[in-house]
């Protein structure tokens, strides 16, 4: 008897798959959790085979009787209707699984361990570098030649560092790839040592006492807006990095407690991290506080207070001052911090590798805690401010003398 919807409706599922025939071959097989999947019996050059064709309700009796139709057409053609249906999975598994498909995929599923500019940087190397050339590939088939050629396009613009970023990027989407079951390997190891190494990047400081006097004498005379001058002034004394400084909001500063505590997602090594404010830093900030303490930013954009001032709006005011981009960057503010402490001031190390953020770790391997020197790290704060202050004056400092190797 041919099958009806009631009959199906009503099939239980039993201890062993259940096989409910249509005739022509269709059948429905029932699992033994309730599953109702469509099959379909035939031969093709004297084999037996079995053509998947939906599941229940979702392809009715009446859409499984049409493919089986189709089915048996094709087959008095002499074509093998399994063959066709695997061809047609293939090219729509092709036109889903393209790099730019899952390199799209893994940015969004990442982005919330990235800080904001991490995650738009990607993304615009993604779509200006990689996409153009290898978007609307299959991820299966790009190979080692393919890639380089698109690092070659970089490299012959004069960007081979970011050409070895680039690089980087594509590694990272080619192992999610693999490790979500849609390719079978990375073909980015294959280039290793096939682009040239750039040549070491620093970013350019002021380090000699003598010169910082008169870059801080500068600042105090920047004449261009006001929240970018505090800006200015608090990125030597505080020495963080432009992109935690800028992204500064009140709800992380108190000022009564000195304190500045920025969250883990916005550092470079995902860790929380505290700044002590000395004296200095308290009284810039609320001096600023009555104009920007309403909104959410310490140093919002001049054309919209809901976003903080750009990447570049240091490095611009400096070049404003007359210091080339070879001379001093905002963050080389943070190398001045480093080697005066060191070098001048002889500040225990692990107290300024703390309050750089780097990775500093106990004798046991362990990473210290974001609380671990806190005093210590407060005193040397309040030091290097003074420091600065008589910097500007022209006075001699005297060094930190509580403070030892």
């Amino acid at each position: 008897m041919s099958l009806s919807d009631v009959k199906i409706r009503n099939c239980k599922p039993i201890e062993k798959p259940l096989k409910l025939f249509d005739g022509g071959g269709l059948f429905l097989l029932v699992t033994t959790k309730g599953g109702k999947l469509w099959r379909m019996k035939y031969r093709f050059d004297g084999k037996e085979k079995l053509l998947a064709l939906g599941s229940y309700p979702e392809i009715s009796l009446f859409d499984a009787r049409r493919r089986q139709d189709e089915a048996r057409t094709q087959l008095a053609h002499g074509i093998d209707p399994g063959a066709v249906r695997k061809a047609q999975k293939q090219v729509q598994t092709e036109e889903t699984e393209t790099f730019e498909v899952i390199a799209r995929e893994w940015h969004t599923k990442f982005t919330p361990t990235w800080t904001p500019g991490h995650a738009s940087a990607i993304k615009g190397r993604l779509e200006r570098d990689l996409f153009p050339w290898i978007g609307k590939r299959p991820i299966t088939e790009i190979k080692a030649p393919e890639l380089l050629a698109v690092l070659r396009r970089v490299e012959d613009r004069g960007a081979l560092e970011s050409a070895h970023r680039i690089r980087t990027i594509a590694g990272q989407v080619f192992r999610y790839a693999v490790a979500t079951g849609r390719a079978e390997r990375d073909p980015s190891v294959d280039l290793k040592g096939a682009l040239p190494q750039p040549g070491e990047k620093h970013h350019a400081a002021i380090t000699d006492p003598k010169e910082v006097a008169p870059l801080l004498r500068a600042i105090d005379g920047y004449q261009g807006h006001f929240v970018v001058k505090c800006a200015l002034r608090l990125a030597p004394i505080l020495f963080v990095r432009p992109g935690e400084l800028r992204h500064a909001e009140w709800a992380e500063i108190d000022l009564d407690e000195s304190v500045w505590n920025i969250p883990a997602s916005k550092m470079k090594m995902k860790e929380p991290h505290l700044v002590p404010l000395p004296d200095q830093a308290v009284e810039i900030l609320r001096e600023l506080q009555p104009l920007t303490g309403s909104g959410r930013y310490v140093f919002p954009s001049v054309r919209s207070v809901t976003k903080p001032i750009s990447e570049n709006t240091i490095n611009a005011a400096l070049r404003y001052m007359g210091y080339a981009k070879e001379t001093m960057t905002g963050h080389g503010f943070r190398a001045m911090a480093r080697t005066i402490l060191d070098e001048v001031l002889h500040i225990r190390p692990d107290y300024i590798e703390h309050q750089l953020a780097h990775a500093v770790r106990d004798p046991n391997g362990r990473a210290y805690n974001r609380t671990a020197h806190l005093e210590e790290r407060r005193k040397m704060m309040q030091t290097w401010s003074d420091y600065l202050d008589g910097l500007k004056a022209g006075a001699v400092v005297v060094p930190f003398k509580t403070a030892k190797r």
